[in-house]
């Protein structure tokens, strides 16, 4: 309650108002001079907590100098702030240094024979992996096949290219290349150097492009498309689509000029789980111009539609 509305301050202005009637107005101030001798006085109460009031402000009304108010703040900035790691110490915000292993086997699979005469079963692999970050990469890539329209026995390849992103779903490759082909028996083997982009284009299509230049010159090409469709969530349905070709002919190694050949592809999956999906489907090989007449030169079927079976996997 407010002191001017005490009994004690009442009754003193009333003993006040009627002595000044009586006597005048000297004794009345003297009185009223006298009034704080009657009632309790209010002593400020000055806080001692000033340097640990949040916002650095003491309170309306109090007494606090200048000084301390100026010493709130950096009080706290010396005893709680500094407490916290300094901006070069912190985690970045994106991990996109991190380095990791990823390996893909797109095509491992079994080909039997759908035919009489000199029809064999056959078998054929495609796999990719990366090991390092986003900006960085060591690609690997292996392929083979056996009894192929492109080639008339055996044809393994081996990559082992450096890859750097070059914008959003883009890789530039560059690197080593080595190729090893049979023919009855008789193997032959050559280098080669490898320039390609890998990536994502519209439409969810994964493509892979790639430019071949051997230790005599010649220079040859592919391209691989593939795409997945999704029926269901685990039942996959799968296109794929490649072509070779090449600038020179090298009888060696089974290849003519121009367009060496066209696959196509369709293989339904069903992931058992998201890493691994057993599959059937046909393939489609089919060899022209001088390649095909290579093929057959070395016994080989230049136009083949085979039935696969097989597995994808990832890890």
């Amino acid at each position: 309650m407010n002191g001017t509305g005490s009994p004690a301050r009442f009754s003193a202005n009333l003993l006040a108002a009627a002595l000044g009637f009586l006597l005048g107005d000297g004794i009345a101030v003297t009185v009223i001079a006298a009034q704080p001798s009657i009632e309790s006085p209010m002593t400020p109460i000055t806080s001692t907590m000033t340097d640990t009031i949040p916002n650095g402000k003491a309170p309306a009304g109090s007494t606090a100098s200048k000084a301390s108010l100026t010493n709130g703040p950096s009080a706290m900035h010396e005893g709680g702030l500094s407490k916290f790691p300094s901006p070069g110490d912190w985690p970045a915000p994106v991990n996109d240094q991190e380095h990791r292993l990823f390996t893909l086997v797109d095509v491992l699979e079994y080909r039997p024979s759908t035919g009489g005469g000199e029809g064999t079963n056959d078998y054929r692999w495609d796999g990719e992996g990366w090991y390092g970050g986003d900006y960085n990469r060591l690609w690997f890539k292996s392929e083979g096949q056996q009894d192929t329209a492109l080639k008339a026995d055996y044809d393994v390849d081996f990559q082992l290219l450096y890859g750097r992103f070059i914008q959003k779903h883009y890789d530039f490759q560059i690197g080593p290349r080595v190729e090893t082909q049979t023919f009855r028996g008789r193997n032959v083997t050559r280098g080669l150097g490898v320039i390609g982009i890998e990536g994502l284009v519209p439409y969810n299509y994964e493509f892979e492009s790639a430019l071949f230049i051997d230790q005599t010159g010649a220079v040859s090409a592919r391209l691989s498309l593939t795409k997945d469709m999704l029926l269901t969530q685990r039942l996959i349905l799968q296109t794929r689509f490649e072509t070779n070709g090449a600038g020179q002919r090298v009888e060696r190694f089974t290849t003519g000029s121009g367009l060496n050949n066209l696959e196509l592809g369709v293989r339904l999956r069903y992931e058992i789980r998201r890493e691994f999906g057993p599959y059937v489907g046909i393939s489609l090989d089919r060899s022209f111009g001088e390649t095909a007449t290579l093929v057959r030169q070395e016994g080989g079927n230049p136009s083949q539609i085979r039935f696969v079976v097989g597995v994808r996997a990832w890890f």
